[in-house]
């Protein structure tokens, strides 16, 4: 596809340029937002890590040289100038609820907004965005939010690789980058100028000694790019200013000033190879070693689609925090043929009316399963599901399977009573990556609530351009590790990095073949309960879907203790911990 780069002159967004390039993807112009000329917030130092200047959402030193940057890539530039601030920090961006209206008026991310829409007025071909970010899910997740509302696909290839081998690439792959900005414990002004290259010893061993982000991502350090393969021409600094915003033994915050800079010819050779990420970690490869063979019995096993002629009525339970909901169908005249988009409607309407009686409304539910009773309804039945939530959705399986006559879409939901904002997370990443699958409908990749975490069903797509992988062994490989790659990402996005303790894996296999199969070569924990269903089919022919729940292991406050003392049921006797009802 066609992209806009957003360009902040630094190593991440132009290492990242290159991955477009290896993936297909033409780049037509850059954009770049840059602070009112002249001002300066105050920099709030941390451990080994300062707030942006100006910006909490952008890269703004550097911005002396961003057209220089743009000349060298030989692409028009399109700039803005940062008039919001950062109204919106939460960890979310928008409002949960489709109707709702989160205050978005006056934050800087509406900068992007507008400047983006400014690129696509002057080139409407354009359909993705570069965005180098790495590890921040504050700057994805905004990013990202202004990319849905503009119909843009975030590109986004940096997203959560291994800092180390990521500098590494960058400098096997050519691209020379120069300190512009430090502000960590163990740089100095003496480090500013200095390339990747020669920092690379020194920024493992700060790393080694005080757990510091190689790459920067805590903001130790920023950088500007001087050449790169995507360059045209390189880049020479003529003349650069050292500005010490602090200067203090624990960690200096200064930058450099660029007074001029200016294009200089460079040979033309041939780029050095790109190393591109594995598809799978050596973890899950070793399930690729064995062939699956399928039971001789069950090779030619269908199964039914002849609808059921059982209609099992609408029921709901709460437990503790959390409300399950089941059987979620058209209660309408069933001898009448109706939209499958109205029968969703309808589906939503009962749901919605139910959640009142526990003063809930949509927004609070954390997983749905959708019942479908042909899978070629998977595109319908996302455009219309999509209409009812706003940013960071449910947690998500969607299979096939017979449903009644005149019933095609069934819904089971588990809610969860939040009493305060932020007690519910999600991990709701919509950008292309070698990392997991962006969404495929309007879900989030996982929902955390109460220390439970629900992981959308995961099938076998390359997550960099969202193909489906072709054997049944690969596809399974895929699904363990983008499950295990969801729960690691979201583990480190809130501040704790536990490890997890898996409560139940639900398998979903479009053939029962392939289920009995798979099943004798899983290497789920013998003590994790896991189900094995076998479906009608799964989106996009997948063969195999994996679906978690896993508990964050982490204890439970006074208050959830004396829950559980009060309602026994609660109680898990291995591990005496509290988790919560599920849904049948």
């Amino acid at each position: 596809m066609k992209y806009v780069a957003l360009l902040s002159g630094g190593k991440d967004s132009c290492f990242n340029l290159l991955h477009c390039k290896k993936n297909g993807h033409e780049l037509v112009a850059a954009a770049s937002l840059r602070p009112e000329q002249g001002k300066v917030i105050t920099l709030k130092s941390t451990f080994c890590a300062v707030d942006e200047i100006d910006s909490y959402m952008y890269q703004t030193v550097g911005q002396d040289a961003i057209e220089v940057v743009a000349e060298a890539l030989d692409v028009p530039l399109y700039r803005r100038v940062i008039s919001g601030d950062a109204v919106n920090r939460g960890n979310e961006y928008g409002a949960r609820s489709a109707q709702g209206s989160a205050e978005l008026k006056g934050d800087e991310t509406e900068d992007l907004y507008d400047l983006l829409s400014t690129v696509l007025e002057h080139h409407p071909e354009v359909k993705g965005v570069s965005v180098g970010a790495i590890l921040s899910n504050y700057q994805r997740v905004r990013v990202e939010h202004v990319c849905r509302r503009l119909g843009l696909t975030a590109l986004a290839y940096l997203w959560q690789r291994d800092q180390a081998e990521l500098l590494s690439e960058m400098i096997e792959a050519g691209l020379t980058a120069v300190l512009i900005k430090v502000a960590g414990i163990g740089l100095t002004t003496q480090h500013l100028g200095k390339t990747l290259q020669e920092m690379q010893p020194h920024l493992i061993k700060l790393n080694t000694l005080y757990g510091s982000h190689i790459c920067g991502e805590g903001g130790e350090y920023e950088t500007l790019t001087i050449d790169s393969p995507m360059f045209k021409s390189r880049i020479v600094l003529k003349e650069v200013e050292t500005v010490i915003h602090s200067d203090s033994d624990f960690a200096t915050v200064a930058y450099l000033r660029v007074k001029e800079a200016a294009l200089a010819g460079k040979a033309l050779e041939e780029a050095p190879e790109l190393s591109i990420p594995p598809v799978l970690d050596e973890k899950y490869s070793n399930l690729l070693v064995d062939d699956f063979e399928s039971a001789p019995d069950l090779n030619a096993l269908s199964l039914s689609s002849a609808p059921s002629s059982t209609v099992f009525p609408m029921s709901s339970r709460r437990v503790g925090d959390w409300v399950s909901i089941s059987n979620v169908q058209r209660t309408s005249d069933l001898s009448a043929s109706i939209p499958i988009e109205e029968e969703v409607k309808e589906c939503f309407q009962l749901l919605s009316d139910e959640l009142k009686n526990y003063s809930l409304e949509l927004h609070h539910c954390a997983n749905i399963n959708i019942f479908l009773s042909s899978i070629d309804s998977f595109i319908s039945v996302n455009a219309i599901y999509s209409t009812f939530f706003g940013t960071s959705p449910p947690a998500r399986a969607c299979v096939a399977v017979a449903l009644p006559s005149n019933i095609r879409v069934r819904l089971d939901v588990i809610a969860f009573i939040e009493r305060h904002r932020g007690e519910r997370q999600a991990h709701h990443v919509q950008g292309l990556s070698y990392w997991a699958p962006a969404n495929i409908g309007p879900y989030s990749q996982a929902i955390l609530a109460q220390e439970r975490v629900f992981v959308s069903g995961q099938i076998g797509l390359i997550p960099s351009n969202l193909i489906l992988a072709d054997s049944l062994q690969m596809q399974t490989a895929l699904a363990y590790q983008h499950a295990d790659r969801i729960v690691g990402a979201l583990a480190s996005s809130t501040g704790s990095n536990w490890s997890g303790i898996p409560l139940l894996n639900v398998w979903w296999f479009g053939k029962a073949a392939d289920l009995v199969a798979v099943k004798s070569s899983l290497f789920d924990d013998d003590q994790t309960p896991c189900m094995y269903v076998a479906v009608s089919a799964l989106p996009k022919g997948a063969k195999v879907e994996r679906q978690s729940l896993i508990h964050t292991g982490r204890l439970p406050t006074t208050e959830e203790v004396s829950e559980v003392e009060d309602d026994p049921s609660l109680v898990n006797a291995s591990t005496d911990r509290k988790y919560g009802p599920m849904s049948g």
